[in-house]
Formats: C-alpha cells, sequence, structure tokens
C-alpha cells in the first residue's frame, strides 16, 4: 500500500500527467468561484422561482449526460487531443458568454454549452491519462490525484474569490475562460512532448528490432508485431506508454454496441437495482449545489455568500483530508456495508439539515462535513462496485451504463425547487433523508437480484 502512494510513483508520471493536473486546478479554482452561485445570480438578477431555476439548471445538466456518450465515440474516430483542443475552445467561448448574458434564455443556452463542454472534458482526460501511463498502480495513483486536485481547487476558489471580492459576481467567468486558455497553451506543449517522445521510443524499438531480425528469425515476426503496434496508433508503448493488456481491453470495449449495452440494462436487474440506487443517491447529494443555496438564499440567511463560500471550501477539505484514511478504516468491510455505513451519515447529515436553525452558521457547516465524510466513503466505493461486477469484456458497457447516475444530478435542481416552492425546505432534506433509507432497502436487496448470461456478450 505505501509503495503504491509513494514519490517513486509520482516520479513516474509523465509531463502531460502533471499538466492535467495544474489544468484541473486552476480551472476548477475559477470555476468555483462562481458557478455554485448561478442559483443566487438567477433568483437575484431575473426573480426566477426556485422551480424555474431549478429547471434552468436541471435542462443544460440533463443534456450533457447524453452528450458524454457522444463524446466518448467521437474521441475513438477523430482523435483526443482534437477533441480536447475542441472542447477546451468551446469552454472558453461558453464562459465568457456567461459572463455576459443578461437574458434567461441567453443563461439557458450558454449554460447547455458549459454543461456539454463539461460532459466531454471528463471521459476525455481519464482516457488521455489511460493512454500515457500503462502501469496499473501507477494509473490509480493518477486518477486518485485528478480527484484531489479537483477538490483542492473546489476548496481554494470559493475561498479566494471571497478574499478577491469576485465570488458571487457574473464577471468571474472570464476567469474561468482565462484559465481554460492557459490549459490549452499547455496541453499543446505537453501533447507535442509526449508525441516526440513516441516518435523516439519507436525509432528505438525499430532499431532493437533490426538487430532481433539478424540474430533470430523466429523472434523477429513477434518484434514486428510489436513494431507495428507502436506505430500505428501513436501511443508510448514504454514505460509510460500503453500496455498490451490496456490494448486488448480497449479492443474488446469497442466491439460492446449500444443495442448490447441496452440487452445488459434490459437483463441484469442487479444492475438497474444498482442504477437506480445511484440515481437517488446522486439526488440527494446534488441537493448542496443547488436547492440547499437556494433556500438559503430565499430565506434571507445572514452572511450569505460567507455561508455557500464555507460549506464549498468545507466540503473539499473535508475529502482532502479524509480520502486516504477512511479508505483504509473501511479496508475490512465488504463493499456494500461501506456504502450502507456512508448512508447513514448522509440520512443524518439530511436530518441535521432540515432542523437547523437558519442563522446557526457553524450548524450548517457542521452539517456539511457529515455529509462530506458520507461522500469520501460513497463516491469512490460506488465505482469500486461497478468494477467488481463488470464481466472482463464488458467493463465499458457497465461504465457506459453506470453514466447514468449522472441523471440524478441533472434533475435535482428541478426535483428540488420544486420541493422548495411547494413545501418548503425542511421537507426538501426529509425528503433526503427518506430516499437515503429507500436506497440502503436497494442495496440490501441486491444480491437477491438475477443476472443475464455474460456468455452471449462475449467479445469476438
Amino acid at each position: 500500500m505505501h509503495s503504491d502512494v509513494s514519490w517513486q510513483r509520482f516520479k513516474q508520471f509523465p509531463r502531460l500527467m502533471w499538466i492535467f493536473l495544474f489544468g484541473s486546478f486552476i480551472t476548477r479554482g475559477s470555476y468555483y468561484m462562481v458557478w455554485p452561485f448561478l442559483a443566487v445570480i438567477l433568483y437575484e438578477k431575473f426573480a426566477l422561482s426556485a422551480t424555474e431555476v431549478g429547471m434552468v439548471l436541471s435542462s443544460a445538466a440533463i443534456i450533457s449526460v447524453f452528450t458524454s456518450f457522444v463524446g466518448s465515440s467521437l474521441s475513438d474516430r477523430i482523435g483526443r487531443h482534437k477533441l480536447m483542443y475542441l472542447t477546451g475552445i468551446l469552454y472558453i467561448i461558453s464562459f465568457s458568454l456567461l459572463a455576459e448574458a443578461n437574458s434567461v434564455e441567453g443563461y439557458v443556452i450558454v449554460m447547455t454549452l458549459c454543461s456539454m463542454a463539461t460532459s466531454l472534458w471528463r471521459p476525455l482526460t481519464s482516457a488521455a491519462i489511460g493512454d500515457i501511463i500503462a502501469d496499473p498502480k501507477t494509473r490509480e495513483l493518477a486518477m486518485q490525484s485528478l480527484y484531489f486536485i479537483v477538490n483542492v481547487g473546489c476548496a481554494v476558489g470559493p475561498m479566494l474569490g471571497v478574499w478577491l471580492g469576485l465570488t458571487g459576481k457574473q464577471s468571474s467567468f472570464y476567469l474561468t475562460a482565462v484559465a481554460f486558455a492557459v490549459l490549452l497553451a499547455l496541453l499543446y506543449w505537453g501533447f507535442n512532448h509526449q508525441t516526440r517522445q513516441d516518435v523516439a521510443l519507436a525509432a528505438g524499438a525499430s532499431s532493437n528490432d533490426n538487430l532481433s531480425d539478424a540474430t533470430s528469425g523466429t523472434e523477429s515476426d513477434g518484434a514486428s508485431d510489436g513494431e507495428n503496434d507502436m506505430t500505428s496508433d501513436g501511443v508510448n508503448r514504454g514505460e509510460n506508454g500503453l500496455s498490451s493488456d490496456v490494448e486488448v481491453s480497449m479492443k474488446k470495449a469497442a466491439v460492446v454496441s449500444r443495442k448490447q449495452i441496452v440487452a445488459i440494462l434490459l437483463q441484469d436487474k442487479l444492475l438497474q437495482c444498482l442504477i437506480f440506487a445511484n440515481i437517488l443517491c446522486m439526488f440527494i447529494y446534488a441537493q448542496m449545489d443547488s436547492s440547499l443555496i437556494q433556500y438559503l438564499t430565499r430565506a434571507g440567511a445572514p452572511d450569505l455568500l460567507t455561508l455557500i463560500s464555507g460549506m464549498i471550501f468545507t466540503n473539499a477539505m473535508v475529502i482532502i483530508s479524509t480520502q486516504f484514511l477512511l479508505l483504509k478504516l473501511m479496508a475490512r468491510f465488504p463493499l456494500v456495508k461501506r456504502i450502507q455505513i456512508g448512508l447513514l451519515l448522509l440520512i443524518c447529515s439530511q436530518i441535521w439539515l432540515a432542523f437547523n436553525p437558519l442563522d446557526l452558521f457553524w450548524g450548517w457547516i457542521g452539517a456539511i462535513v457529515v455529509m462530506s465524510i458520507a461522500e469520501t466513503i460513497l463516491f469512490p466505493t460506488m465505482n469500486v462496485h461497478i468494477d467488481r461486477l463488470a464481466p472482463d469484456h464488458l467493463r465499458g458497457a457497465y461504465f457506459g451504463a453506470a453514466s447514468f447516475y449522472d441523471l440524478g444530478f441533472a434533475l435535482a435542481p428541478l426535483g428540488g425547487g420544486i420541493i422548495l416552492d411547494h413545501f418548503g425546505g425542511q421537507w426538501l432534506f426529509l425528503t433526503g433523508a427518506v430516499l437515503s433509507v429507500l436506497v440502503i432497502y436497494l442495496y440490501s436487496i441486491l444480491d437477491r437480484l438475477p443476472r443475464p448470461d455474460f456468455a452471449m456478450f462475449k467479445a469476438d
């Protein structure tokens, strides 16, 4: 375990990985200076109801859920580098327009563009990390590091915005646009460096193959195959490149069609139940980013911007400080048991939010601490759960199906807004507690649900 999180592992990160980490920090930090305050801006600028604000936020998010499927297939056709450049340009344009939007319709259109860019960027970054880092343990550390640095940006951004007097100001979206412009420039430099490195390694491997040809006829066939693999896709096969195992799994994932994914969803009752349970879980969590802020804004909570920034900062800092500690503490529990522990904490946080006095600043912060600990337990465990359920030849299909979890995030602003308008803030959080109980029940029956015959879905 210690060798997996070591300086030697970090030293194996290629230059491009460090660019991804730095870029994620500056873009997430500037993003969270203002994006969580959109509900406040829409309410104060256009006097929209909670339901109307929720509809604006949900419509953009729902479109982004389906955009991620398109982005995954496009990256295989036109290349990840090109699509990352195009997505980065879309980010710059959309955030620049968002800084100038002055109508509800304008916000809807531009926020949809922003959400589309986000849904494209995340899978592209994850896929690119897989392309440049072959070793599974180093790749896992890279993914954990990316999750960590994103939360650092989430923590620093709002507090830095408060200190600079930028938090909640619409013009702050220009900072996000500038951050992405800087990231694109760094990516151009990093991609060029990676390409030169790949070419050099390919040339070295070619020389070794020629030497092998001169000494062994039988070995030359295998070497030629390796050379073709290395030069056909332009991916680094050396210490930081794609391994043969990764390549095989990618090829297998590619032959799993959308029809097969639908067939799995229809036949795998366990997967259906799991997706529904996690959609509900995401719906509950997403209230912190939308409906909780709406509730505090409309109820006239004192020191509103400081409170919102403090909650975002607390959420990120709890995740950063407890991520690896909780991973070690929970290692002895089965996956479902870990998830149920996280859900019990989530119930406690929802009840706390429901009954916390409006003017009790540290009460809100305390509830977010409990909710964040639950998130730290739940979110990584959900991904591991899917990974263990998925057959090797259907891993891509299962993670594709798991992306429907995001429907919970997408529907949360609208659903939360409706509850706020008709029943009030207390019932919003009590509803979250009841839904958490339902999720615990759904997890308890997973093992009793039927699964399909996976042999019929085997890759060719």
